[in-house]
C-alpha cells in the first residue's frame, strides 16, 4: 500500500502542473454539454480521449508499470478507450440538452464527486495532494468522471464506449479494497448507474 501511494507522490510531482490542464480539459468537456451542437458532441469526446490516452501512456507505462507487470496491458486498455472515444467523436458523437431530469442529475453528481469530492475524500483520509490520485490523469477519477459526462447525453450512448470504464470499475474497486482507496469504492456504483440510465434513454435514429 505505501509504494503504491508513493507511486502517486512521485507521478503527480513529475507531471506538474499538467493537473491543470486536466482540470481545463474536463471543464472543456462539460461546459460542451450545454450545446445540442454536433461539434460540441465532438469537443466533449476528444478532450476525454485526450485524458484517457494521457492516463494510458504517462500513468500506465511510464510509472505503474514500475510496480505492476501488468500496467503495459492497462496502458494498451486506456490508449484503446482513447481512440473509441476519438473515432466516437468523428463518426457519431452525443447529443446534449439543457434540460434537468434524474439522468442528468446523476450525471453532474458524478461528475462533482470526481472533480471535487474525490480528491477532497483522499486528504481527509491521510492521502492529500501529491500522496493520492488526481483528476484527469490517474485511471479511477477518470473513469467515474468519464460516466458522469456520457450520462449527460440525450439519447442513448454506444455501449462500446462503457466496456473499458467498466471494466476498470471492477478492477479498480476491488483494488480499493486491498489498498485501501476508499474513494474508488464509488465505481462498481458508478458503473452501474451509468449503465441503467444509458438503457433507459431513447436511441438516436440515423438521419
Amino acid at each position: 500500500q505505501r509504494e503504491f501511494f508513493e507511486l502517486f507522490e512521485r507521478y503527480n510531482e513529475a507531471i506538474w502542473p499538467l493537473q491543470v490542464f486536466a482540470y481545463v480539459l474536463g471543464a472543456i468537456s462539460v461546459l460542451a454539454t450545454f450545446s445540442s451542437h454536433r461539434l460540441a458532441g465532438v469537443i466533449c469526446l476528444s478532450s476525454l480521449a485526450l485524458l484517457w490516452g494521457w492516463t494510458g501512456v504517462a500513468y500506465h507505462w511510464v510509472f505503474f508499470s514500475s510496480i505492476n507487470p501488468i500496467a503495459p496491458v492497462f496502458a494498451a486498455v486506456f490508449v484503446g478507450q482513447a481512440l473509441i472515444l476519438a473515432f466516437a467523436a468523428i463518426r457519431r458523437p452525443p447529443q446534449f440538452s439543457t434540460r434537468s431530469n434524474v439522468m442528468t442529475l446523476a450525471g453532474w453528481g458524478l461528475i462533482a464527486y470526481a472533480a471535487v469530492l474525490y480528491p477532497v475524500l483522499n486528504a481527509w483520509l491521510g492521502h492529500p495532494y501529491p500522496g493520492g490520485p488526481s483528476f484527469g490523469v490517474t485511471p479511477c477519477p477518470l473513469v467515474i468522471f468519464t460516466f458522469g459526462v456520457l450520462m449527460l447525453s440525450s439519447w442513448r450512448v454506444s455501449w462500446i464506449l462503457f466496456i473499458v470504464p467498466c471494466a476498470w470499475s471492477v478492477i479498480g474497486g476491488s483494488a480499493a479494497f486491498l489498498l485501501g482507496v476508499v474513494p474508488d469504492l464509488a465505481m462498481p456504483t458508478s458503473a452501474v448507474l451509468a449503465l441503467v440510465m444509458n438503457a433507459r434513454k431513447p436511441v438516436r435514429r440515423p438521419g
